[in-house]
């Protein structure tokens, strides 16, 4: 970490910010169901929600599938997670508050996520979220999404920030190789939707975060306490 204060924070949404799983494997049990099928546990499908609808897509019906049935149960997922967006999603527990203290400090925060805008900003603005952040770049705002570095970098632009004095946190490994790439600092989400299959402690980033309350530890005037 830098031997200086930090100025912003981006987060990544799904398994950094919110905890969305309930209503993204809600969305493909309904899937499920709907072909015949019995709904999966829970634990399952939690470590792949950070692969979006296609990832989880794949877990519920296989990698097998032809092309068009896949884009098929993606569009139909698609369809039913828009439906339910926000029954059960909310801040990971403890958010709120770093939020809170993020801005009492005067600490610019956003957020980077590859989710499509038509899901991201009705999200946000449920949970009124959405004022409150510096900026939102979802995964359709830029031609590239994450792990390129563009959207990253968008996001420094629109807080006016230098990437440098930038902390991206995120709990899947195109998170940190984005942050990476673009020169920013980086830490991995360790409560977000990490799978027994991943492996974090390789990924390079700068910090791994046990807790949302962490987080705070990189913007005190040592941060190198983060």
């Amino acid at each position: 970490m830098p031997d200086h204060a930090l100025r912003g924070v981006l987060f990544d949404l799904d398994g950094t910010l919110l905890d969305t799983a309930p209503d993204m494997a809600g969305a493909l049990d309904a899937l499920r169901a709907e072909e015949g099928l019995p709904a999966l546990p829970f634990e399952r499908v939690r470590g792949h929600v950070s692969h979006g609808s296609l990832g989880l897509v794949r877990i519920g019906f296989g990698t097998e599938l032809s092309q068009a049935r896949t884009d098929a149960l993606r569009q139909r997922f698609l369809e039913i997670y828009a439906a339910r967006l926000c029954e059960g999603t909310r801040l990971f527990p403890g958010m709120d508050d770093v939020l809170d203290t993020l801005e009492r400090l005067g600490i610019v925060w956003g957020i980077v996520t590859n989710k499509p805008g038509f899901l991201t900003d009705p999200l946000l603005q449920a949970l009124n979220l959405f004022e409150r952040s510096h900026c939102v770049v979802s995964g359709d705002t830029l031609p590239q999404r994450k792990p390129h570095p563009a959207p990253l970098l968008h996001a420094a632009q629109l807080c006016g920030l230098a990437v440098g004095d930038c902390l991206y946190i995120g709990d899947a490994e195109r998170d940190i190789a984005a942050g990476q790439a673009a020169g920013m600092h980086t830490a991995i989400a360790n409560w977000g939707y990490i799978d027994a299959a991943d492996r974090p402690e390789a990924w390079g980033a700068d910090i791994a975060l046990e807790r949302p309350v962490d987080t705070l530890r990189c913007f005190t005037p040592d941060a190198r306490a983060c």
